[in-house]
Order: C-alpha cells, then sequence, then structure tokens
C-alpha cells in the first residue's frame, strides 16, 4: 500500500467538555481529559488506524509531553522517525472547550514554531516510497513555519507527488489573508475545509457546492465539510459528488475534520470514485465525534 508523509503539528490537547454556557467570571461542570492532539497528528493516527503506512514529519519538544505524544502516536501505528526533539521550546499544546458541535480552542504551538524546510528533506530523503504529502493549513498560517510549509509543497511537486493540505481555522485564515493563503496551496491536488473555512477563501455568501466550485480555481480537488450535514466534493473538470451527514450523539467534535481528511485521502489514494470518498470520510467523521479527542479508537 502507497506511503503517506503527513507534516504539521503534534501537540497535547487539554479537552473540556461541558453541557453548560461558559460562564465568565464563574465556573461550570466540565469533563476533563488530556489527549495526543494536533490536526496532522490526528490524521496521522486515523489513515494508520485505516492500514495506510504513514510518517509525520513536525518538532516535539525534549520533555515529558513530547515523549508521552510521540509513544502514542507510534502504538497507533504512525511512524514517528521523521519528528525532530528540541530542547528550545515545549511540546505545543492547546486548551479545547467543547460544547456539543462547536469548539474554541486556546493554543500554545510551542516547538511547533521550529518547523523548518530542513525537516521535510530530511524525511524525503529517508522515504523513497512516499506517493503523497498532506499539509496541515496551521503550518502555512504561522509565519514561523510558512517556509516549511511552502517548500513541502514545492519539493513534493518536483518529485511528483500528489499533495493535499486541511485548511485549518477560518479566524487565521482570515487574519493571514486568504488571497494568500491560497496563492501559498495554489496547484495542490486536493484541498479540505469546513463550511466555514471555504467561504473565508472565497466569498461569505457562498453555499459549500459553490464554494467548492470556486475553490477548484485553486485546486484540482475542493471538499467542504458541512459538519452534520455532510460535504460536497468539487474536482476541477466540474464533476460534483455529495454526501449527507451520519445522525450519531456527538460526544466531542474534536478532530471530527481529521478523521474526514484520513478516510478521505485513504480511498482517494485507492482509486475511488468522488462518492464513494465522500461516504468513507463522512462516516469517519461521524465515528469520531462519539469519542472523546481526535485519535481513532484503540484496537
Amino acid at each position: 500500500m502507497t506511503r503517506v508523509l503527513v507534516v504539521g503539528d503534534v501537540l497535547t490537547d487539554v479537552l473540556a467538555v461541558h453541557s453548560a454556557p461558559l460562564a465568565i467570571d464563574s465556573d461550570i461542570v466540565a469533563r476533563i481529559s488530556i489527549t495526543g492532539g494536533g490536526s496532522v497528528a490526528n490524521t496521522a493516527a486515523w489513515l494508520a488506524y485505516l492500514g495506510r503506512p504513514v510518517d509525520l514529519v513536525a518538532v516535539a519538544g525534549d520533555d515529558v509531553a513530547g515523549t508521552d505524544r510521540l509513544a502514542e502516536l507510534a502504538a497507533a501505528g504512525v511512524s514517528c522517525a521523521s519528528v525532530r526533539r528540541t530542547p528550545e521550546a515545549p511540546t505545543g499544546s492547546v486548551v479545547v472547550l467543547a460544547q456539543a458541535q462547536h469548539r474554541t480552542m486556546l493554543s500554545d504551538r510551542g516547538a511547533n514554531h521550529l518547523l523548518r524546510p530542513s525537516d521535510v528533506d530530511s524525511a524525503l530523503a529517508t522515504l523513497p516510497d512516499v506517493v503523497h504529502l498532506h499539509l496541515s493549513g496551521y503550518v502555512l498560517l504561522d509565519e514561523s513555519s510558512r517556509p516549511a510549509g511552502r517548500h513541502a509543497l514545492a519539493v513534493a511537486r518536483e518529485r511528483g507527488l500528489t499533495t493535499s493540505v486541511d485548511a485549518a481555522a477560518a479566524a487565521r485564515l482570515e487574519r493571514t489573508g486568504p488571497e494568500a493563503f491560497r496563492d501559498w496551496i495554489a496547484g495542490v491536488d486536493l484541498l479540505f475545509a469546513n463550511l466555514d473555512e471555504a467561504r473565508t477563501l472565497t466569498d461569505p455568501d457562498l453555499q459549500a457546492e459553490a464554494a467548492a466550485q470556486r475553490l477548484t480555481l485553486t485546486a484540482a480537488h475542493a471538499v467542504v465539510k458541512r459538519g452534520p450535514d455532510g460535504a460536497v466534493w468539487a474536482t476541477r473538470d466540474g464533476e460534483i459528488g455529495a454526501e449527507p451527514g451520519v445522525p450519531v450523539d456527538v460526544v466531542d467534535s474534536t478532530g471530527a475534520g481529521d478523521a474526514f481528511a484520513a478516510a478521505a485521502l485513504h480511498a482517494w489514494l485507492d482509486g475511488a470514485d468522488v462518492r464513494a470518498c465522500l461516504r468513507a470520510a463522512v462516516h469517519a467523521g461521524a465515528r469520531a465525534v462519539t469519542d472523546l479527542g481526535g485519535r481513532p479508537p484503540r484496537s
């Protein structure tokens, strides 16, 4: 089976799931857990869960948190040989406040700021069988790691790899500049975005299908996730696919988009058609929201 290289963040998630609204200057009851996180690390874990060989390029602190996070990923089947450890910064972390379908994240990227183009080159030099590179949009949205993200896409194209990008976060896209982001990822084979991100990158008034079609000016394939309402997939040659959502009891939506991306990529790399890719992706996303955290179930 073909190998995927994923480039992005390693994080510790401090996850607080609460049912009542936040009470400023007071307190509410929450279910709190500490789990492995990072969008692309989650995607890597889901790819491994699906049986896809996957290697992670990232930077983690030379600390207990970094050791724990990499051990979790290795146990999940992700190769972490290309994750650089550094004493210069702690492993990144994020506080996730989750209520039903909604999440608020307070992020400290930590060592993830230190990702460099040389990290990508070192990984590719030791992995000649990689056929696809998947990049987290967070790498591009951080000015410090942006050169590594842009280099990853450029060198992947030079080597004939297919590429994909997850757009990451609408608020950060807005602050960074949608036009700049589209320029950085121009020519990517597959772009994942939720509806807010897709509208930020195109037009705030567009519906999912129209936004996906607009995004094919940037990517050969554009997938717009609609949460519980499913997703749409548009291709540059005019094909449109749609898949409804799967009704489930939502425990925590953290990582649902990462599981979605993994299942879509897994099917796409196996040559599945648009509808089959969407079906697999929507079901994976639905499966993800029934558990705490962004990682697949333990076997």
